[in-house]
């Protein structure tokens, strides 16, 4: 089971709040917050949809443009017995290591 939407590329988290009794959604991985909520799945969806459209309409009114939620490109620090393990792995797989780590995280994403 998943607690996430997807629209237009951007993505959000949902949790329910059981005290006010509503679906609360913000979208992940982007420096501007944006939120929103409803009662049903229904309308949890339209209000996602809706943030993400309001939003990419303000900032085109304000002449910005808007967060995406990732470039793909990606830098890590890891230890350096880390880093020799995988360039041994990715060489043993016959890719590079940027294959290799890009199929990893998507393993690891998937669950």
């Amino acid at each position: 089971m998943s607690n996430a939407l997807s629209y237009k590329g951007y993505s959000a988290r949902v949790e329910f709040d059981g005290e006010d009794r509503i679906f609360v959604g913000r979208v992940a991985g982007i420096r501007d917050v944006i939120g929103f909520h409803a009662e049903t799945v229904t309308g949890l969806e339209k209000a996602f949809h809706e943030a993400v459209n309001d939003y990419v309409k303000a900032c085109a009114e304000l002449g910005q443009s808007p967060n995406k939620p990732v470039s793909g490109n990606m830098m890590l620090r890891v230890p350096a017995d880390v880093h020799a393990k995988a360039i041994e792995a990715a060489e043993l797989a016959g890719v590079s290591l940027n294959v290799w780590a890009a199929d990893a995280l998507r393993q690891a994403a998937q669950h």
